[in-house]
Formats: C-alpha cells, structure tokens, sequence
C-alpha cells in the first residue's frame, strides 16, 4: 500500500443544489467581503467524493449568506506530499492574492508544505481548515508520518486562526501541536434533513459509507461479519474504490474467504438519489474507522433516523451524540476488536428492546441535527476575526 496517500473524511455524496440552503439557514443582507478558498483539485468530481470535499463545497454555498463571498482556487496535485507543479501552482496563487487578503486553506493542501504557506503568514489573513491531522492517517510509514507532523505543525503555530470539525478535533489539535486555544476554533460539519428511512425488514440491510482505505476499517468489519454470518444480514459498502487498490483487492480477498459474495458488496462511490437510495433502504448504519475527526457519514444516516453502531475512535461519539431526551442513536465499540462488533450485532438481531430504543434515539437526534447554516457561520466567525490589511496598517 501507499505510503503517502492520505485519505479523506468519510466518502460521502455531493449534496446537489437544491439542497443548499439549510433549514436553519439565515439571509443576512450586506456587503459581501470576499474570502479565497484554497483547496485540492477534483473537489467537485463526484466520481471520487469526500467528506472533506463536500464539506469545502457546502461551505462555500452557505457563506454568501453571513457576508462572504467565496472564490475558490482548486490547485490539483498529491497532497499533502505534492509534485513541483503542484507546489509553483500553490505558491503563484498564494503570491498573487493582494495584502491583507482573507485566505481559508484547506489543510490537505495547507499542511503538507510550510515552505510555501508559512512565508505569507505575515502578508494574508491566514485560516487552516484541517479535516483530518496528516499524521493520523492509518498505513503512513513512521518516517512519513512524523515528517508530516512536523510540517503540520509548522504552518498551524504561523497562521492567524486554525479550525477543527469537532470539538474533540480541536482539543486534539491544541494538545498535539501546542497551539494557542484562544486560536483555534471548531466548525463541526452540518446535516441536511431527509426523509425518514423506510429501511427493509427493520433490522438485517446494513450500510457502511466511507473511501475503502485501511483508515475505515473495512477488514474489521467484513471479519466481524463472518463471525456473526449466522444472522440473516446483508451489507453494502458505499466508498470510493480508487484511493488504495491494493487495500480493495486484499478485501476482496476477505470477502471470498469467507464466502460473503452474496451478502456484502463494495458498490463504489455513490452520489445524489443512488445514495439516498442505500440510504434509504438501511436498517443500521456500521463504521469501523481507526480514525475520523468527526464522522459526517454518521450523521448522514442519523438524519434519515438510522442507528449507528461504530467504532469509540476521535469524534465519533461527539457525531453520534444524543437525543434532547438523553437517549443514545448508537452503539460504540472498542476498536481492533472484531468480536465486540460480531456481540453487538447479535444484539441488534437478537432484542427487539434494543433496536425500538436506538431507533427512537436516532429519530430524537435526527430532529436536533444543526444545519450547514451553524457551519457556515462559525467560519464566518472565524473569518471576520483575521487580520486584514486596514488592521495592519494600524
């Protein structure tokens, strides 16, 4: 397997224009300020989505609407270990926005180069947008990996303001690199309502959404699966194929072992209605990441009113959350443990109680979900506190 890639958030569908504008979403008339969003190339191509990318493009509907007009630089390249074309493109784009410009990297791009970002901390209004810490992708040889940290962990100690997406991100972000609290700020990924989902039979149709990578966890989940194959489950993963092939074929492989071809198949990256679609027909959403910031996929599904049983890693349990009544829409599992997943499966099956209880709590949760219109506003927030040219010059 690579040992550069880095993988994104959970792969998630590009939310289409109609759904834009957020329920809670506010129309603030004014004078729109502009901010230069930097950001990897292929943000839009929905043949490979990420939570990443479809954070950065919802953002970027919805700050209009809190006084920020948003012009996208998408500079394609291998980030965060990028090429030198990739490297001058990043550097020109950075060298030709005026002083005192308000700049939102995201830090995939921002990260992974502190030759090129930090030298400009002092000219622009520098924010990092960071997804996921370079350094917590699972599969990085330990070399790569601490030479990204260091990077990392460079550029955010020079620029003006750093944003995580949970607030487990940012206490993460402040411990592990000895940043500022006072500079570091979180904008946790909104939820679009949908429809309540109508599911199958109530409890065998399982999903999982997430880029088939060693960070998501697929392998844990298929062996969890085999030792519960008893159950009369079946399960879709929906997540893009093309990030780490040799991963894919290796699950492949698993899913052979174990005799699983009817049962659970990898569907590749979906968007738009074919994702509603498997969303729609879910009983229980399962994600066996290593690592996530947040999990956006989790509160996809808790916005259709479908439980959750996950792994107890970095912000999940802050997606998963509860109901106003207290009530839990899930269940967390210990990580590098297969066998407590397989328990908790047969748990689901096997007690009715439990299944009417997570299902009311994902419903109670499903209604509390804030908006991408609290996201957009947090940046905002964030935005207007950068230093600008007139405030330097003071």
């Amino acid at each position: 397997m690579s040992d550069v890639t880095i993988d994104r958030a959970p792969s998630l569908g590009f939310l289409p224009a109609q759904r834009a504008a957020s329920r809670n979403a506010e129309i603030i008339p004014m004078s729109l300020r502009t901010v230069h969003f930097v950001m990897p190339g292929g943000v839009d191509d929905l043949a490979a989505p990420s939570g990443g990318n479809a954070y950065d493009r919802r953002v970027s509907l919805d700050l209009p609407g809190f006084g920020w007009q948003v012009h996208k630089h998408a500079v394609d390249g291998e980030w965060p270990r990028p090429g030198q074309a990739a490297r001058a493109e990043l550097a020109r784009v950075l060298r030709e926005l005026p002083d005192g410009a308000a700049v939102l990297l995201d830090g995939l791009v921002a990260c992974g180069v502190p030759e090129i970002v930090v030298p400009e901390a002092d000219r622009l209004g520098l924010a990092v947008l960071v997804h996921l810490p370079l350094g917590d992708e699972t599969g990085l040889d330990a070399a790569v990996a601490a030479e990204l940290d260091a990077k990392e962990r460079t550029v955010l100690r020079a620029v003006s303001a750093v944003i995580g997406t949970s607030d487990w991100a940012v206490r993460r972000l402040v411990s592990h690199h000895g940043l500022a609290p006072e500079r570091v700020h979180v904008a946790t990924p909104g939820a679009d309502i949908a429809p309540l989902a109508s599911g199958t039979d109530g409890v065998s149709q399982l999903l999982c959404v997430a880029a088939v990578t060693p960070r998501k966890g697929q392998h844990r989940l298929i062996e969890a699966l085999a030792a519960a194959a008893d159950l009369p489950w079946t399960c879709t993963c929906v997540g893009g194929l093309g990030t780490d092939p040799e991963y894919v074929d290796h699950l492949r492989g698993l899913i052979r072992q174990y005799g699983l071809q009817d049962r659970l198949h990898l569907a590749g990256p979906q968007a738009g209605a074919q994702l509603d679609a498997s969303y729609a027909s879910a009983d229980l959403m399962v994600l066996m990441s290593y690592a996530e910031t947040y999990g956006m996929a989790v509160t996809e599904a808790l916005a259709r009113g479908i439980p959750v049983l996950a792994t107890d890693v970095g912000g999940l349990p802050e997606a998963v959350g509860r109901a106003p009544d207290g009530g839990v829409p899930g269940i967390l599992v210990p990580p590098e443990d297969p066998a407590a997943l397989a328990a908790e499966l047969r748990g689901w099956f096997g007690e009715a109680d439990v299944r009417r209880r997570l299902k009311a709590a994902a419903r109670g949760r499903r209604a509390a979900l804030d908006g991408w219109a609290t996201t957009a506003r947090s940046l905002a927030g964030v935005l207007t506190r950068l230093p600008s040219e007139s405030r330097r010059a003071a």
